[in-house]
């Protein structure tokens, strides 16, 4: 199985400050990763080193088998950050011009043709969001603003979604919808990268932890990390009760 993502032995200051060190890692096709840690603990500085938006002071990340500096196919990756979600956007255009823009990088300078609206479509309809076609992307609520940024990632064909703590600010019934959505895209084939402060909801979603404070304590699949002292390690006291229902 070809990786998606292999970082060996990254690390990344802010300055004097170690945010991440010293991280080997990869992400396969097909995998659910959890990212997990306590706060500042270098999740989301960890995340863009693996999508390229921040290069490593030392180590390796490599995205589809290409060096991450040389990688230019941005099309393969969704990213939903956590401002995304949480801020409400400024996006001028509507729901269906903003998955429309995941076509672009297929279609170049030319029109989208009749596929490529075709292929939108199907994003705003497999999402579950095709009501909300013609609404504003500021207008919409954060769960729906989430949905409208991974229709637009499936309209470009995406191998990769990651996604930063993307159920902030969002209803329990929205969050459990949406994770099921997560789950389905998943089971297609979707490479998906999950950072999530609740770990009861990381533990029964993904299919492997890796788990961080600027040091990597477990990278493995979701079982051994339930068995393992990594969240105690990690968390120190204020590890929270992990649930489990693989």
């Amino acid at each position: 199985m070809s990786s998606v993502v292999d970082c060996q032995d990254v690390s990344f200051s802010y300055g004097e400050q170690p945010a991440v060190s010293d991280v080997s890692l990869t992400v396969d096709q097909g995998d659910f990763l959890g990212l997990i840690g306590p706060n500042g603990s270098g999740k989301t500085t960890l995340l863009h080193l693996m999508l390229g938006l921040l290069s490593p002071d030392e180590g390796s990340v490599e995205l589809f088998g290409q060096p991450v500096d040389d990688f230019d196919q941005g099309n393969r990756i969704g990213y939903v950050s956590q401002q995304a979600t949480s801020r409400g956007g400024t996006m001028p255009v509507t729901v269906r011009e903003c998955v429309r823009m995941g076509r672009f990088a297929h279609a170049g300078h030319s029109r989208l043709s009749a596929d490529d609206e075709a292929i939108a479509e199907e994003a705003l309809e497999t999402v579950g969001i095709t009501d909300l076609a013609e609404q504003r992307v500021n207008e919409l609520s954060g769960g729906q603003r989430q949905r409208a940024y991974i229709a637009r990632a499936l309209a470009s064909e995406a191998d990769l979604l990651a996604l930063d703590e993307p159920t902030v600010g969002v209803d329990a019934e929205s969050r459990d919808a949406f994770y099921q959505l997560l789950e389905s895209l998943n089971d297609d084939g979707i490479a998906i990268i999950l950072i999530e402060h609740d770990i009861g909801v990381v533990t029964d979603r993904a299919d492997r932890i890796a788990c961080i404070n600027t040091e990597l304590y477990h990278h493995g699949d979701t079982e051994s990390f339930v068995e393992s002292d990594a969240l105690s390690e990690a968390y120190g006291a204020t590890g929270t009760v992990v649930h489990h229902h693989h």
